[in-house]
């Protein structure tokens, strides 16, 4: 069996699937019903993440180091015994980064990685994998700058996959599948460009 690769990431994401390792390193593709997305419209900032924004605890950077941000998420956790991001998996995304599909939002301080988020953009779909954090906020200042920055490459849908209290928080909602695919066709359809703008645009609407 041939390894996972990003042609085949591009062709399961165009059509509403994602892949998953087993505990074991098997590869399992999934399609939920319902999926679960976070409206680009509706999201706000927790009360009590603004002044962590307005403050600028942490240093945002685009792309800086994609593979550091998966690896980061592929940590062992302590509500998890095993991850599903496997060592395949992470050559097959870090090579869809190479290929400018995949991209990170990372939050340094004193110049170290402490939190982050990886997705895969295509069209004017962004599919969110997955996010961690060494230092408490880190990981929501990160969600935030990807929603700013969503919004203003008008992007039309973020795609989270799964419903859970991680994503409940961002304001994340579970629709149809059949609703799903027509977004999903939809958005890919459109063009938008991921790009690290300049972070001083970022917390204007706090």
């Amino acid at each position: 069996m041939s390894l996972l690769s990003a042609d085949d990431l591009i062709y399961g994401y165009m059509n509403g699937i994602f892949p998953m390792a087993d505990s074991d390193g098997t590869l399992y593709w999934y399609s939920p019903d319902p999926r679960a997305v976070i409206p680009l419209d509706t999201y706000k900032p927790a009360k009590s993440l603004r002044p962590v924004l307005n403050k600028g605890t942490f240093e945002i950077r685009i792309n800086a180091d994609f593979e550091g941000v998966m690896r980061g998420c592929a940590a062992p956790r302590p509500d998890e015994e095993n991850t599903w991001i496997s060592e395949e998996i992470i050559d097959a995304y870090t090579e869809l980064h190479r290929l400018g599909f995949a991209h990170s939002v990372e939050t340094y301080v004193d110049n170290q990685l402490v939190g982050g988020l990886y997705g895969v953009a295509i069209g004017a779909v962004f599919f969110g994998e997955s996010m961690f954090h060494t230092v408490s906020n880190a990981s929501k200042v990160a969600f935030h700058y990807l929603i700013e920055t969503l919004r203003r490459q008008k992007y039309e849908l973020l795609d989270t996959q799964f419903i859970n209290d991680n994503v409940r928080r961002f304001g994340a909602i579970e629709i149809p599948k059949s609703d799903y695919v027509r977004l999903l066709k939809r958005g890919i359809a459109q063009k938008a460009r991921f790009t690290d703008d300049s972070v001083a645009h970022l917390f204007t609407s706090l």
